[in-house]
C-alpha cells in the first residue's frame, strides 16, 4: 500500500515537472509573428505572441520575440520613459530564457541574440558599460553554441556579425575595452554572414530578411562593397515595398551612397498601410533628400516634423544643425540662429555627428554659403552642380585657413565621385598638408579616402599606409567612426 503510495506520489510529480518544461519551439504561429515583427508590424507581431503563449504558456520562443518588439520600440524611438518602464523586463526576459533546455541549440542563440538587443537599446540610452559586458556574453554563447551545433544555421547571423563589428572596434570606444580578447576576424565573421544570407537551411530562409539586413549594412560599411550592396538587393528581389525594415536599410544606404532618386522611390513607394510602425526616421530620411538637393523649403518640413515626432537623443543636435544651415542658406537668420540654439539644449552628444554639431554651434561661425551648397550637392550625388561652384574657385577664392583647407578636400571628393582618382589624390594630398594638425576632420577624411583609392588599385601597402595616417591624427571630429571606417580598411588588405 505504502508503496504504491509512493508510486503515485511520484508519478504526479513527474508530471507536473514534465508540464513546467520550458521549450524552444519555433512554432508556425511564432514564425508568422517573427516575419510580422521583422516587416515592423508590430502589432500584428504581438497580438501573434499572445496567440503563441495560449498554444503552449512553456515554449520560450514568444519570449525570445518580445525581445525583437523591445528592440524596435525603443531602439527607433528612444523613449527614455518607456526605458525605465522596460528596463526590469529586459533583464527578467534573460533569466526566463535561462530556464529553457540548455541541449537545445535555440538555449544559448535565444539568449545570445537578446544580449545583443539589450546592449543596443542600452548604447541609446548611453549604458555602455552595461551594453559591452552583454555583448562579451553574447559573443562567447553564440561562439559555445557554434561548437556544440555546428550545422545550425541562425548561429552564422550573430557569430558573423559579432565577429565582423568586434574585429573593426577602434581604440576610441573605451566603453567596449571588455570585448577586447574576442576571438574572430573580419574576413570570417563576413564569410559566416554571407554563407546564411545565401543558404536554403529552412531556418536560413526564416532569418533571411534579418540576415540580408545586417549583411548588407555590414558589407557597405565594413566590407567596403558597395557596388555589390545594391546589385544584392536588387538580384535577391528584397521586399522594399511591404517590409519596411528592408526598406528602411535600403533607403538609408542609398542615401549613403549618393543615390538620392533610389531613396526617395523607396520611401514614396513603400506600403503605406496603418498596420506598419510609424517611424519619425522616414521624415528624417526625407529631410536629407530634399536639403542635398538644396530644396531648403520642404527640407525644413521634414527636419521639423522629425523632431517634433521623435523623442530620443541621438541626431537631434545633428538635425538641428542642418535645420540651421536650411534657413541659413534661405537668408533667414532669425530661424538660423533660433535652430542653433536648440543644438546647446537639446540631444545628446553620443555620435560623432552630434559632437560636431555642438561644436558647430559653440563656435558662433556660419559656414562659407559657396563651400556649405557644394558639401551638400555633393553628398546628394549631384557632382557636375557642386563643381560648377568650385571650378570658378581657386585656394586663393577663400579667406580663412579652414576654408581653404575645405575647398581642397571638397574638390578631392567631388573629383574621387567621378572617377578621377589622379585629382582626387592631388587636392587629398593637399587637404592632408593643410590640415594634419586641425582638428577639423578633412585631414583624416581624405586621408582614408586616399587609402579607399589605393585598395581600389590592389596598391595594398599604399592603401595600409594611408589608413594607418588617418588613424594617427588626433582629437579631430569624427574621429571613432573614421578610425572604425580605416581599421576596416587595414583589415581587407591585410585579408586580400
Amino acid at each position: 500500500m505504502a508503496k504504491s503510495f509512493l508510486f503515485i506520489l511520484f508519478f504526479i510529480l513527474f508530471s507536473v515537472v514534465c508540464k513546467a518544461e520550458k521549450v524552444y519551439e519555433f512554432t508556425s504561429t511564432c514564425q508568422q509573428a517573427y516575419q510580422e515583427i521583422i516587416k515592423l508590424k508590430v502589432s500584428n507581431g504581438i497580438a501573434l505572441i499572445e496567440k503563441a503563449k495560449q498554444q503552449n504558456p512553456n515554449n520560450l520562443i514568444p519570449v525570445f520575440l518580445e525581445s525583437y518588439v523591445d528592440l524596435v520600440n525603443l531602439f527607433f524611438n528612444e523613449d527614455a520613459i518607456e526605458y525605465t518602464i522596460k528596463k526590469p523586463k529586459l533583464d527578467q526576459r534573460v533569466k526566463q530564457l535561462e530556464e529553457g533546455q540548455q541541449n537545445s541549440p535555440f538555449y544559448r542563440f535565444c539568449l545570445s541574440t537578446v544580449l545583443v538587443q539589450k546592449a543596443f537599446i542600452e548604447i541609446k540610452f548611453a549604458e555602455n558599460w552595461r551594453a559591452s559586458w552583454d555583448i562579451r556574453k553574447a559573443f562567447l554563447l553564440v561562439k559555445e553554441n557554434k561548437k556544440m551545433f555546428p550545422t545550425f544555421a541562425p548561429n552564422d547571423l550573430l557569430y558573423g556579425s559579432l565577429q565582423t563589428v568586434i574585429a573593426t572596434i577602434p581604440s576610441g570606444y573605451s566603453f567596449f575595452a571588455n570585448l577586447v580578447g574576442l576571438s574572430g576576424t573580419m574576413e570570417e565573421g563576413m564569410t559566416l554572414l554571407r554563407n546564411i544570407t545565401y543558404s536554403n537551411d529552412p531556418y536560413a530562409k526564416l532569418f533571411s530578411s534579418e540576415s540580408a539586413f545586417l549583411y548588407c549594412y555590414l558589407d557597405y560599411h565594413v566590407a567596403n562593397k558597395k557596388a555589390d550592396v545594391f546589385n544584392f538587393i536588387q538580384t535577391r528581389k528584397l521586399d522594399i515595398v511591404n517590409n519596411h525594415l528592408l526598406a528602411y536599410m535600403a533607403a538609408n544606404l542609398a542615401i549613403t551612397d549618393k543615390r538620392i532618386d533610389m531613396s526617395r522611390s523607396i520611401i514614396q513607394n513603400r506600403n503605406k498601410s496603418t498596420e506598419y510602425y510609424n517611424l519619425a526616421i522616414w521624415d528624417y530620411e526625407m529631410a536629407f533628400i530634399k536639403l542635398y538637393h538644396l530644396e531648403t523649403q520642404e527640407a525644413i518640413g521634414y527636419f521639423e516634423g522629425y523632431l517634433a515626432r521623435f523623442k530620443g537623443n541621438f541626431y537631434v543636435k545633428d538635425a538641428f544643425l542642418k535645420l540651421s544651415w536650411c534657413y541659413y542658406l534661405q537668408g533667414n537668420m532669425k530661424a538660423a540662429e533660433a535652430a542653433r540654439n536648440n543644438i546647446l539644449r537639446k540631444g545628446s552628444t553620443d555620435t560623432d555627428a552630434d559632437k560636431q554639431a555642438l561644436k558647430d554651434a559653440k563656435s558662433g561661425v556660419w559656414p562659407n554659403t559657396t563651400l556649405l551648397k557644394a558639401r551638400m550637392l555633393s553628398d546628394g550625388g549631384y557632382y557636375q552642380e557642386a563643381m560648377a561652384l568650385l571650378s570658378p574657385k581657386t585656394i586663393n577664392s577663400f579667406t580663412t585657413d579652414l576654408e581653404k583647407l575645405e575647398c581642397q578636400y571638397r574638390l578631392g571628393r567631388i573629383n574621387d565621385d567621378l572617377g578621377k582618382n589622379e585629382e582626387a589624390i592631388k587636392y587629398y594630398t593637399i587637404a592632408i598638408s593643410l590640415g594634419l594638425n586641425s582638428r577639423e576632420y578633412y585631414a583624416a577624411r581624405a586621408a582614408m579616402q586616399v587609402g579607399e583609392i589605393y585598395e581600389r588599385e590592389a596598391k595594398k601597402k599604399l592603401a595600409i599606409e594611408y589608413f594607418e595616417k588617418c588613424m594617427s591624427m588626433k582629437d579631430h571630429e569624427y574621429k571613432n567612426s573614421l578610425d572604425q571606417k580605416a581599421k576596416a580598411g587595414i583589415e581587407r588588405c591585410k585579408n586580400k
